[in-house]
């Protein structure tokens, strides 16, 4: 069963068009990760399929329901959280747990449950009467992500859920989002860190310039590039004479340098390695050399052209 359906969404803003035709299905019960760079259209898919903004045309169907017919009872299934911290500062964790779980209408026994088992979920409860603006800022996103679970949804939609925090913090958040779902939410899972996707995500869909371009598990997704092979060069001292050496050999895609590190994506069975190994040595200082199989950030690059944390820069 789906929990959303998009169907042939288009968003324009002026001349700008954010969503190209864009199909989703997000299925009862998975971690789906969405992947894009910067200006992909992710944040306004986002919206879009939470009815925070007006669609062009397409339909959007949630819980099997017409999203702008039901659009109340729908929001109430749903938990939303967002990229910017949306915490009162001055009110405590249980407060402002209090607040969103209220703005839900739980009350008395049910709504001070629901605050001490979220507090739990998240790792607060020692906290919970000290006031964020005290918070480390892995604290804060915790509390953030509290204030979209007190009600409990269904479904939760979590936008750029660790962004700027300590990997201890991190580690927590995706653990959280694992026992989230083993408690049977499916939720919806956007970040620019591709270690998370890999953590947490049973399905992965990548969008750039409004469109989906790809959708799959990972290994599906790894299997469309297959064909290709990367080959890891270090050198003492790399320069552009070699670079663009390299490039012309027969059958490489693509040439990328990283401080002394080369990395070279080629054909597959292309014969690629003893050839850039060749030309490598020619140059002189080749420090080491590894043959790596595809992995998803390799199909992000491949797809897109763009690396996902850098902002989405060609490259």
């Amino acid at each position: 069963m789906a929990v959303a359906h998009l169907k042939d969404i288009v968003k324009r803003y002026g001349t700008t068009l954010a969503l190209d035709n864009v199909d989703l299905e997000i299925g009862e019960g998975e971690i789906l990760g969405l992947m894009g760079p910067n200006g992909s259209g992710k944040t306004t898919l986002i919206y879009a399929l939470v009815g925070l903004i007006a669609i062009d045309a397409g339909e959007v169907q949630v819980f099997g329901k017409d999203q702008q017919a039901n659009l109340v009872e729908i929001k109430r299934r749903i938990g939303l959280v967002t990229q910017d911290i949306t915490v009162f500062e001055d009110l405590t964790a249980r407060e402002n747990l209090e607040f969103f779980g209220g703005i839900y209408g739980l009350k008395g026994a049910e709504l001070k449950s629901r605050v001490a088992q979220t507090l739990e979920l998240v790792g607060l409860e020692d906290q919970a009467d000290k006031v964020p603006a005290k918070f480390s800022g892995g604290m804060k996103r915790r509390l953030n992500i509290a204030c979209a679970l007190t009600h409990g949804p269904e479904f939760l939609i979590m936008d750029e859920p660790t962004v700027g925090i300590d990997p201890q913090s991190r580690n927590h958040i995706l653990e959280t989002v694992r026992e989230l779902n083993r408690q049977g939410t499916t939720i919806l899972y956007t970040t620019h860190y591709i270690e998370e996707v890999q953590a947490v995500a049973s399905r992965v869909v990548i969008v750039d310039e409004g469109r989906v371009i790809a959708q799959g598990t990972i290994d599906e997704l790894v299997g469309k590039i297959q064909h290709e092979e990367k080959i890891m060069l270090e050198v003492a001292q790399p320069s552009e004479e070699l670079l663009e050496k390299l490039r012309r050999i027969d059958g490489v895609k693509q040439v990328e340098q990283q401080g002394k590190v080369i990395k070279i994506i080629s054909q597959a069975k292309a014969g690629n390695l003893d050839r850039a190994l060749s030309v490598a040595r020619e140059a002189g200082g080749l420090l080491s050399v590894n043959a790596e199989k595809p992995s998803l950030e390799d199909v992000f690059l491949t797809l897109t052209g763009k690396r996902l944390r850098d902002g989405g820069e060609k490259k």
